[in-house]
């Protein structure tokens, strides 16, 4: 405030900074609604006076009403004045600091929404770009399905065709191998028509035995002796039992039909007669008929019941 002065009509002038100025305007403007142009050429009350301010220029002109008796003495009446304006300034500062609080509460409540709008448009960049990586892998492995199911229909035809191929031709190995051994029994019979040589044939035959042999071999088969060894479930086939000291009881006596095996795996058991203790020999029985039959045979004599090996045993 530069200085204040009163004239003879009771106006009291004062000279008040802009920063001043625009708060009490401000808490003015909030309080007060501007009068129409027909309200302001109305007169004051009568014995009412006017409080005067000049602003610098630019500046409004305030006019405030003062009740009577509001001046008094000079000092006094400044002092009053300036009390009553310190108070209307100090309402005006406490004003404008709530309104600064607010506008800088808005401006942080803006900044945050602003914050929160980047953090969600960032979110939906990244969940389109989240999302058309997804539709990619998905296409791509829809894709990838279609050529595996297209290759797993063409690999069922190309079994099933291998399979008929096999089921038509894969014993065409085995045959090729055996066409020699038809081929020398074929000669064997042809030789055996020309000549009557027995000793011939039979060399013939063993040689093809031979062959059959080694085509087995060829292919994994083998042959498997079973006479003398131990009877055993897995590998021999029991046809009957039969009593004989020739080899232990539980043994096999005889083999009717030869066993074989593929790649160690049993093809065809074989068939045996299995030996057992001979049971004791009972005396001998003596006979002393002899009568004949008609035909002048004996039937009568002495006879004698052994037990021999010969098997007499069922299975």
């Amino acid at each position: 405030m530069a200085g204040s002065n009163r004239d003879e009509k009771g106006s009291f002038q004062t000279d008040i900074s802009q920063d001043v100025i625009d708060a009490a305007l401000e808490s003015v403007d909030r309080h007060v609604q501007p009068p129409a142009l027909d309200e302001q050429e109305e007169e004051l009350p009568e014995g009412a006076r006017t409080l005067e301010v000049e602003m610098p220029e630019g500046a409004m002109t305030l006019d405030v009403e003062i009740p009577e008796g509001g001046f008094g003495e000079p000092e006094a009446q400044e002092e009053a004045n300036a009390g009553g304006l310190r108070a209307a300034l100090h309402e005006s500062h406490r004003e404008l600091s709530e309104m600064r609080r607010e506008r800088d509460s808005t401006r942080e409540l803006l900044a945050q929404a602003r914050r929160e709008l980047e953090e969600a448009r960032q979110q939906l960049e990244f969940s389109q770009t989240r999302s058309r990586e997804t539709m990619e892998r998905l296409k791509d492995s829809h894709e990838r399905a279609l050529r595996a199911a297209a290759d797993l229909e063409n690999y069922k035809k190309r079994a099933q065709k291998e399979k008929e191929e096999v089921q038509k031709f894969g014993s065409e190995r085995l045959l090729k191998d055996f066409l020699p051994v038809v081929d020398n029994l074929d000669r064997a019979l042809e030789a055996a028509q020309k000549s009557a040589d027995f000793e011939s044939l039979r060399t013939g035959v063993e040689m093809t035995r031979k062959l059959f042999d080694s085509a087995f071999g060829k292919h994994g088969v083998k042959g498997f002796s079973a006479v003398g060894q131990p009877f055993d479930p897995r590998l021999h086939e029991a046809m009957q039992q039969a009593e004989s000291a020739a080899v232990p009881a539980g043994h096999v006596l005889y083999e009717a039909v030869r066993g074989y095996t593929l790649n160690e795996r049993l093809m065809r058991p074989a068939l045996v007669v299995v030996a057992r203790a001979p049971a004791a020999q009972p005396p001998a029985a003596e006979t002393t008929s002899s009568e004949t039959t008609p035909g002048g045979e004996p039937t009568g004599g002495i006879t004698t019941e052994q037990t021999g090996t010969t098997p007499s045993g069922s299975q």
